[in-house]
């Protein structure tokens, strides 16, 4: 068994399955389901995991999936926004965690050496936890997302400055000349690759949009070579993968791309808390407990606090700090590295290794749950928070890219409906799966998205909720049946337009919830985007010309 990476990871799994049941059942995040699996599949109870190199290479696989899908969801324009705001959060935490870290181990009685690494362990937060668990509350795009997204990028750059000077006392003198040379090869690598996602990729995706395997293999292919030669040049494969899909995030096939590679996310990611849960060593628990704990309050507690104030001196709302801040309270992987390296090189002690370790897994719990249900938390705190708030905000809350109309499809009578939304001057969004028509649109400056439209994770990055309008041109019916069950689920109030070929088909697309479907023999695209240039979105306008529709469809049908 021990040479059989196979049989492990299919026991592994299997044990995941069983817990993770056992976690939905109790209402608990999954993501404490799959460390509590690591931790049983560990030394500690059954040790069923001896290929250690297989699985920390599943692992890492799943970081730079996830990290590249969180790229995907950013672009630069975004990160120049928030940069400042991210660094002067990075800052503040940083400051008030090292002082209070430094403090707290030596009266612990660390040494003086132990206590900074301590200070600055405690204030690097968890890529993957957060990254995660926005991802799956679809929080990314939302201003706290952004923000905390913008805080651990700071924090995975100081971690590598970190690293660097801690691997510097385990054989060889770190001058200044080569931290000098690691930050311009970070500069290099930045403008070489801003440069090809700004003039390159654009022609090249959209070559290989025309067929989705092709896509779905560039996307991986582009995302692992950055990741590996950022980490090549000396910084994480986290900051590689993340910047991988900045570079195509401005292009229309980004939200395709990252639909396709979630479930392949899923899987290694899942991996990646296991083998977390798998190195905590029970043995340490009796002389770390009470450390780690301290040091645990104070990441759980002092870090927020540190968060809000810079956020609320920085004008944003007691919401906004509140919820960047619950998603920042925890340590990192990265944390548990730097102490581990520093104890092979002889700075510290292998109880402070310890202590880090179980600090990390209190902590990611903690926040995990925290990170659940922070909307309840913020409901009771809120008289509380406003010490955090200035009287005068700057609030952006995230506009997210809301359009009250949407078309499906422009190649079969979209153009019409184009002209009729452009006449209303109101915002739209044109949704295709052709890449030539995308190609068509963005020269005709008609803001767009490339995808399929029957696929859930794209829709739901359109926040339908605040949509007045959708018209489907798609002739196809099962994939109007497909998105007008989804529309009318996720906004009963949305006026739906579709197509059918027959009256059948056309009562089934009523009963699923569509507010007008258009007939071949009886409307066109014309007719319709007239009739929604005179009457505007009023869904009444809609229920009244569709019982019309009935009358003379009954009246079609006794003539034939």
């Amino acid at each position: 068994m021990h040479g059989d990476a196979f049989l492990q990871l299919s026991l592994v799994i299997v044990l995941a399955a069983v817990v993770s049941v056992a976690m939905r059942w109790l209402r608990q995040p999954l993501i404490i389901g799959y460390i509590i699996t690591g931790i049983i599949a560990g030394p500690s109870f059954l040790s069923l995991l001896h290929d250690r190199s297989a699985f920390d290479t599943f692992s890492e696989i799943g970081i730079v999936l996830l990290l590249f899908i969180i790229g995907l969801e950013l672009n630069a324009r975004v990160v120049r926004q928030l940069g400042k705001v991210a660094f002067f959060t990075a800052f503040v935490s940083l400051i008030l965690m090292m002082s209070l870290g430094f403090t707290a181990a030596t009266l612990l009685h660390f040494t003086k050496t132990e206590a900074v690494l301590t200070g600055l362990a405690l204030f690097f937060s968890s890529t993957i936890i957060i990254a995660k668990v926005l991802s799956d509350k679809n929080e990314l795009t939302r201003l706290h997302g952004r923000i905390a997204v913008g805080v651990i990028l700071i924090d995975d750059l100081v971690a590598t400055i970190a690293l660097l000077f801690v691997a510097a006392n385990s054989g060889h003198s770190l001058s200044a000349g080569e931290v000098g040379w690691l930050f311009a090869k970070g500069a290099a690598l930045l403008i070489g690759f801003g440069f090809l996602g700004a003039k390159v990729l654009p022609a090249v995706t959209r070559f290989v949009a025309s067929s989705q395997e092709l896509l779905f293999l560039f996307a991986l292919a582009w995302g692992f070579g950055v990741a590996t030669l950022v980490n090549k040049a000396g910084f994480s494969v986290e900051i590689g993968a993340l910047f991988a899909g900045v570079t195509l995030a401005h292009l229309p096939y980004a939200h395709e791309i990252g639909s396709h590679l979630k479930p392949l996310r899923n899987f290694f990611i899942v991996l990646f808390f296991i083998t977390l849960g798998e190195n905590l060593n029970l043995g340490h628990l009796e002389s770390a407990l009470v450390p780690a704990l301290v040091l645990s309050a104070l990441v759980i507690i002092a870090k927020p606090f540190a968060v809000m104030s810079a956020l609320g001196f920085l004008r944003y709302t007691k919401r906004t700090g509140f919820k960047a801040a619950i998603n920042l309270s925890q340590i990192s992987e990265f944390s548990i590295i730097l102490i581990v390296l520093a104890q092979q090189s002889g700075l510290v002690s292998e109880k402070l290794s310890a202590v880090t370790t179980i600090v990390a897994f209190i902590t990611i719990a903690v926040s995990t749950y925290l990170m659940q249900y922070d909307n309840s938390l913020y409901a009771k705190l809120e008289k509380v928070l406003r010490i955090f708030e200035r009287r005068e905000t700057r609030e952006h809350e995230s506009r997210v890219n809301t359009h009250p109309l949407i078309l499906f499809g422009y190649k079969k009578g979209g153009h019409e409906f184009v002209k009729t939304f452009r006449a209303m001057k109101k915002p739209f969004l044109v949704v295709d799966y052709n890449p030539d028509v995308i190609e068509l649109l963005d020269r005709l400056h008609i803001e767009s998205l490339y995808g399929d439209a029957t696929d859930g994770e794209l829709l739901a990055e359109l926040h339908l909720s605040k949509t007045k309008l959708a018209v489907s041109t798609i002739t196809d019916f099962q994939t109007n049946r497909t998105l007008v069950r989804h529309l009318h689920h996720h906004n009963k109030e949305m006026v739906i337009l579709c197509h059918a070929d027959d009256y059948n088909q056309a009562a089934e697309l009523y009963q699923l919830g569509a507010t007008y479907v258009m007939l071949p023999h009886f409307i066109g695209s014309e007719r319709m985007s007239m009739f929604i240039h005179r009457n505007g979105l009023r869904k009444k306008s809609f229920d009244i010309y569709r019982e019309k529709h009935f009358i003379d469809a009954k009246k079609h049908i006794a003539g034939a």
